[in-house]
């Protein structure tokens, strides 16, 4: 895999990228805590398959800039999109592909602009109107502690204690079983001072609080909870640890005809690196690859 850097959005992005660049673009977008790393096993399939993926480090995720704005609502995170989607040259056949944030990051994107997207594929985090209810059940909402506690200050002085251990235990916990020593190293060396902390945290804190939140992507945020206008995989492991099978709803209730959800047994939250064989076939058979 390539190690490349763009512009788009007024932001310098890093990415891994392999495929030919001029084959249709493949746009996959990680999540928290997590790095364009996580990407590595599904890159080369849709690569073999003809396509140019592309698995940019989000904003705020070193070495791609924090922006200046202070940004991270996923109004910005669908602009961003769609800006790569635009710097890439992607054309009408491009695909996007998002896990966690990156899945908060798509349904906007291809909401918005549904002409730059052929399909999507998300994973991990449901549309939003699907977990309108039974995300404040006690069950789910034991899991989602952590968005509340990002609220606080005291959140950037627990994170890196001892090694970031809050982050280990956080993949523990989510991703049940799985060795993820090599998928850590990686996060700790995107997300591992405080500037950068701080920006993968205000991701959260502008889900709850619209003070980090820009008037000026009033419609880019509103399309966050719109059903998606093109055909859409939606992945889910069914042992997440984050966010409970049980807790999902019913999301091919929020997507376009032709959408279809699989749920991945022996797998946690990260099941894109738990289970690539099984991920990245449902992936590139929806994708028609």
């Amino acid at each position: 895999m390539n190690h490349r850097t763009v512009t788009a959005n007024g932001l310098k992005f890093a990415y891994l990228e392999d495929g030919p660049t001029d084959g249709p673009l493949a746009l996959c977008l990680h999540g928290f805590p997590d790095s364009a790393h996580t990407w590595r096993y599904l890159l080369p399939q849709l690569a073999q398959a003809g396509l140019h993926a592309v698995a940019p480090f989000m904003r705020g995720y070193a070495p791609t800039e924090i922006p200046s704005d202070g940004l991270f609502q996923s109004g910005a995170l669908a602009q961003d999109a769609n800006a790569l989607h635009e710097v890439l040259g992607g054309g009408s056949d491009a695909v996007i592909i998002g896990h966690d944030w990156g899945a908060l990051a798509a349904y906007p994107a291809v909401a918005l602009e549904p002409d730059r997207w052929q399909r999507a594929v998300t994973m991990a985090v449901p549309p939003p109107l699907a977990v309108a209810s039974s995300f404040f059940t006690f069950g789910q909402l034991q899991r989602s502690w952590y968005t509340f506690f990002f609220q606080s200050p005291l959140a950037e002085i627990a994170l890196p204690m001892d090694d970031f251990v809050f982050i280990d235990r956080l993949w523990a916990d989510w991703s049940p079983g799985y060795d993820a020593t090599f998928d850590l190293a990686r996060v700790k060396e995107s997300i591992g001072d405080t500037e950068h902390i701080t920006a993968a945290i205000t991701y959260y804190r502008a889900l709850y609080n619209a003070e980090f939140q820009s008037p000026e992507l009033a419609d880019e945020q509103a399309a966050a909870v719109l059903p998606t206008p093109i055909p859409t995989l939606y992945l889910h492991g069914r042992n997440d640890g984050c966010f409970s099978l049980e807790a999902i709803g019913s999301p091919l209730d929020f997507l376009a005809e032709g959408s279809e959800m699989v749920v991945i047994d022996d797998a946690g939250h990260f099941l894109h690196v738990e289970r690539p064989d099984v991920v990245n076939r449902h992936v590139l058979n929806f994708l028609g690859r």
